[in-house]
């Protein structure tokens, strides 16, 4: 097939792989109330021997040069070694991975001997408080010692944050000064307009200069050159510490996007923006195949608008 471009270059280097949509924690910024109990009893749909297919005829067309595992919630995935180990094996070795860190302790070891290579986890509050405000959940201590216990056997450790006004605006100073007394990155990000919030982020959203203003009032910070295909834009402090901010609301980062998002139910989407999957596990032929991903290209979109698609669908 032709070089899988669009009219601006971009591609897809970088596999977003949802294992489930269910999740232990129910974040405000996920699910909506109504949907709690839905988001903890959805079932696996697609094992790892289909996963790892899937992943491996799209590796072949691609060339990925990462994957990124995402749920939901992926350490409920019950092969999670296995399918990192057949990932590995296909000749991927940029495997990483997004959780909520509240079963890490117990299973970042045997991640780690399959081939993990990164984790980021999500902690939106390091008081019990304001965590329970936002997850749903009461477990910051479990997520910390989890963080904690990756970062000592060696794995790439970073931090996401959502910050929310009125919810969790308070942490980001504590949360820094976490993350440099550790030696951990963290990243805050931007509420951004995903399912229940679509159209619908107004009251609750603290924008990138909100944040940066509240961190410039306790360091003395410099923005570094934001590189290509990143998400985040960072800061260094005079303290020799840097941080970073997400601002897909604000200040999009869609013109060099190398991100393709393969759902838990084996549907593709080009763009976080797009209500549109695209079914992959059922097309059997080669063209099929490649026609689904220049239809995933085409979603492609300049700027970020949202989608009625939940981020525990789609693994943001």
């Amino acid at each position: 097939m032709r070089t899988l471009t669009d009219p601006i270059g971009r591609s897809f280097k970088v596999l977003r792989v949802s294992l489930l949509d269910r999740c232990n924690f129910a974040c405000t910024y996920c699910v909506c109330e109504d949907g709690i109990t839905s988001a903890i009893a959805r079932p696996v749909v697609l094992s790892s021997g289909e996963l790892i297919d899937l992943i491996g005829r799209l590796h072949d067309v691609l060339h990925l040069q990462t994957i990124r595992l995402t749920g939901g919630e992926p350490l409920l995935y019950p092969d999670l070694p296995k399918l990192i180990t057949g990932i590995r094996q296909l000749g991927i070795h940029d495997i990483k991975m997004t959780t909520n860190g509240f079963l890490l302790t117990k299973k970042v070891t045997s991640l780690q001997e399959a081939g993990l290579r990164s984790i980021n986890v999500s902690l939106d509050a390091l008081s019990e408080t304001s965590f329970f405000r936002v997850t749903k959940r009461a477990g910051v201590k479990q997520v910390i010692e989890g963080i904690i216990a990756a970062k000592k056997i060696g794995l790439e450790v970073k931090i996401n944050t959502v910050i929310m006004a009125g919810e969790n605006d308070k942490e980001i100073l504590p949360l820094l000064d976490f993350a440099f007394r550790h030696g951990i990155k963290i990243r805050f990000l931007e509420l951004m307009g995903m399912g229940h919030l679509f159209g619908d982020t107004d009251s609750k959203f603290f924008s990138r200069q909100a944040m940066l203003e509240r961190i410039s009032s306790f360091y003395a910070i410099d923005e570094q050159a934001k590189k290509y295909g990143d998400t985040a834009t960072y800061w260094n402090t005079a303290c020799g510490h840097s941080f970073g901010i997400i601002a897909n609301e604000s200040h999009p980062f869609c013109a060099d996007c190398n991100r393709l998002r393969l759902d838990a139910q084996g549907n593709i989407y080009g763009c976080l923006s797009s209500n549109t999957p695209i079914p992959l596990r059922e097309v059997s032929s080669q063209k099929g195949f490649e026609t689904s991903l220049y239809a995933a290209l085409g979603q492609k979109q300049m700027q970020f608008s949202g989608s009625e698609i939940s981020m525990l669908t789609i693994g943001g």
